[in-house]
């Protein structure tokens, strides 16, 4: 962090030199801790810069020349997700930084930090990382500008970027560079990008086909005709005799897999190019589908798109880490605490994960407004119960304030521990976008023993008092183990329980691939009858999506009037964020559908775009805040529903307006006579009486998010995610809230 701690190391330089847009934190949780204490591992000399003065290069130099590299990172979450809200309105606060101060991070910080590091030490290698440059890796769809914009690496003027759970690139790449290779013939790291020349190939051997050839069930070879009598017939010859006849061969299963394989692995797909995605909104989506068909370690291949005369060539997605490699990454010796120089700031990124442990990462589910899969991949990756069960011990003896309670075990998804293909070789030809959607695959296995196991160790472990979970829980996976609903319901929830439905409606649940509310509601029964059988007053907390891709006003209206009729009054919603390279932010963008395969006359999706639809869409969710209700009622009535607005129970809103909120509605107080107002007065203490009386306080709601990113450390809870290269990254950019699954 600073020259004075290098002469107290006895170091004269560093070898790597790591930029975050981040307070700095030593705790697993947040990725630039996590990267530099595993590169120290390996007997590198780290340094750290957090939060630079980007204005000059001059706080760039303040560690001095890298031997090696910088490597540069916005920090846990986007920039852009970090600085502004779903309305592009800049954010009064930033929770990654010290008393919560805003405006310590420049917009698209890997670019600018990248600009300042090269312009610093010219000729140092600069190296992009985490979640933003993750979902920046190819040209995408930028909300801020409302226009697609380039890879980052061009604009960074980058000499590489790792996407995706990056541990393993990194150290091979820093052993690399630390032997003498030069950075510009490291071409075979997976889970890497950088830009080449137009048309390079990495061997003599590869084969470049075109997108368009991806999105198709396989090549199909023409029958040749047996009665041809020319060149074009059957290639064998008919045996003259017995004894010259030729044996025939079968290849076994597992040689073909293993040629096609061989063969994949040396094929790089072509996307339509910057400039074609950037003027053709149908080839946008063409390529968006292509990249998340392209996404499965096990057969992804390589992805190149041009950027003018050069590509930005991207390798196959990183092989997740094993539970041992899991396992060493989070058992490196973190301070689990921010840096002395902050003193007693309070950082509320820090203060809200400081007490959970992160047990997976990952996540199958593949909902299409979330980050996680582009980043973190679909494939869990576990942490051994040894090695979790340690973490908790060391919470309890090292980090100051612990009363006892573990905040969360959990994750990008709190129940997801240990589940896995069935089958490797399945999970590895696997080519679906979820394994839960539109039904869960029946190669999924779905067991929840691991993670009984792991609440029970946790929960005897001497000094813990309560484990809760607080990450976002899979309902349609919970109700297949009534077992593990009653364990939760029973020891792990404190009062209260966050579940994402998303909406209600078939149509835009079918865009975000979320499952119908019958499993939700099959799951609250469940929840309702262990919390009873347990004495325990406790509830569910559901999380919802304004303006959403598919969603229609008539959705929001139909999800409003669940709202009423369930009681729940939901607080501090916010409309559907589109984040970079979510299949969401592609049928934002392109009016169409990424789930299916895209042509010009496929299905469109109808999109709230216009500003004053977005807000009534995100009044729906809070049809109960006196200052919706002016516009509510005109939207009401120009969807021909004006029989909801009233006074009675069966109605939405009241026909009348409160003083002081939102508009005059039906009454102008001012100047109207006295009786009139008495009137008014009496009609509006009657209203509060109804909707207190149906809605009672106690099921008042915090949604916390709908559409916008979790503004928490957690890596993965929504940018978003994804995650340094840890579980510190923001994942669920685009979805918002808190894990929210």
């Amino acid at each position: 962090m600073s020259r004075a701690e290098m002469e107290r190391l006895g170091w004269d330089s560093c070898d790597v030199i790591l930029v975050t847009g981040d307070a700095y934190i030593d705790h697993p949780s947040f990725g630039m801790a996590l990267i530099g204490r595993l590169l120290e591992a390996q007997g590198f000399r780290v340094g750290i810069i957090s939060q630079p003065d980007w204005h000059s290069a001059e706080d760039f130099r303040r560690l001095g020349k890298p031997n090696l590299y910088f490597g540069i990172t916005a920090g846990n979450m986007d920039s852009m997700v970090n600085r502004y809200t779903s309305d592009r309105k800049i954010r009064s606060d930033d929770a990654y930084t010290p008393n919560a101060e805003p405006n310590r991070r420049p917009d698209r910080a890997v670019t600018v930090y990248a600009q300042r590091a090269r312009e610093a030490y010219p000729g140092v290698p600069v190296i992009l990382g985490s979640i933003e440059a993750s979902l920046r890796r190819i040209a995408h769809y930028d909300y801020w500008s409302d226009k697609v914009r380039r890879s980052v690496l061009p604009d960074a003027k980058a000499d590489m970027l790792l996407y995706g759970n990056a541990e393993r690139a990194l150290v091979e790449l820093t052993h690399r560079l630390a032997r003498g290779e030069k950075i510009e013939a490291i071409r075979d790291l997976r889970g890497t990008a950088y830009m080449v020349a137009r048309g390079w190939k990495p061997g003599e051997d590869w084969e470049e086909i075109d997108s368009t050839e991806v999105d198709r069930p396989g090549k199909v070879e023409p029958h040749p005709d047996p009665y041809a009598m020319n060149d074009s017939g059957p290639v064998a010859e008919a045996p003259a005799s017995r004894a010259g006849t030729a044996e025939l061969k079968f290849m076994p299963t597992l040689a073909r897999v293993a040629l096609r394989q061989a063969r994949r692995s040396r094929t790089v797909v072509r996307l339509p190019s910057y400039e074609q995605v950037r003027d053709d909104p149908v080839l946008y989506a063409h390529a968006s589908r292509t990249l998340h068909l392209e996404s499965n370690p096990g057969n992804a291949r390589a992805l190149v798109q041009a950027h003018g005369e050069r590509d930005v060539w991207l390798n196959p997605p990183p092989i997740p880490l094993s539970t041992a490699e899991m396992d060493g990454v989070y058992g490196l010796p973190y301070a689990r605490s921010p840096h002395p120089a902050y003193g007693d700031a309070r950082i509320p990124a820090w203060e809200m994960i400081r007490f959970s442990i992160n047990i997976m990462r990952g996540c199958f589910g593949g909902c299409t407004f979330c980050s996680i899969t582009e980043h973190e991949g679909r494939i869990i990756q576990s942490r051994s119960e040894e090695s979790i069960l340690k973490e908790i011990e060391e919470i309890r003896d090292k980090t100051p304030g612990f009363t006892g309670t573990i905040s969360d075990l959990g994750g990008p998804t709190a129940n997801m521990y240990r589940m896995a293909c069935k089958e490797p070789q399945i999970e590895a030809s696997c080519r679906r976008l979820s394994c839960v959607f539109p039904g869960i695959c029946e190669n999924l296995d779905t067991d929840h023993a691991p993670l009984l196991r792991l609440y029970r160790k946790a929960r005897a472990i001497p000094g813990v008092k309560r484990v809760l979970i607080g990450s976002g829980l899979r309902y349609d996976l919970a109700v297949r183990s009534p077992e593990y609903v009653k364990e939760l319901v029973t020891h792990h929830v404190g009062g209260y329980l966050k579940i994402a439905p998303e909406h209600t409606e078939a149509g835009p649940l079918a865009k975000m691939m979320k499952p119908g509310m019958g499993a939700y509601e099959q799951f609250r029964q469940m929840f309702e009858k262990f919390s009873q059988e347990a004495g325990k007053e406790q509830y569910l907390i559901p999380y919802f999506i304004a303006a959403h891709p598919g969603t229609t006003d008539l959705d929001m209206l139909n999800l409003a009037l669940w709202l009423k009729a369930n009681h729940f009054r939901l607080d501090q919603v916010q409309t559907f964020l589109p984040t970079p390279m979510a299949l969401a932010t592609t049928m934002w963008h392109s009016r169409k559908n990424p789930l299916k395969p895209v042509g010009r006359a496929t299905e469109g999706v109808e999109t709230a775009r216009a500003g004053r639809q977005r807000k009534v869409q995100k009044a729906f969710l809070r049809y109960h805040d006196p200052e919706n209700w002016p516009l509510l009622r005109e939207a009401l009535k120009d969807m021909g529903r004006a029989d909801l607005i009233g006074n009675g129970k069966r109605h939405l809103i009241p026909s009348f307006q409160p003083a002081g909120t939102g508009g005059k509605g039906n009454f102008g107080l001012k100047g109207a006579p006295r009786g009139e107002r008495e009137k008014h007065g009496q009609a509006h203490g009657q209203e509060r009486d109804l909707v207190h009386r149906i809605l009672p306080p106690a099921r008042n709601q915090n949604s916390g998010h709908t559409g916008t990113a979790a503004r928490d450390a957690r890596p993965g809870k929504r940018t978003g995610a994804g995650k340094g290269a840890g579980k510190a990254a923001g994942a669920r950019q685009g979805g918002g809230g808190k894990g929210r699954k």
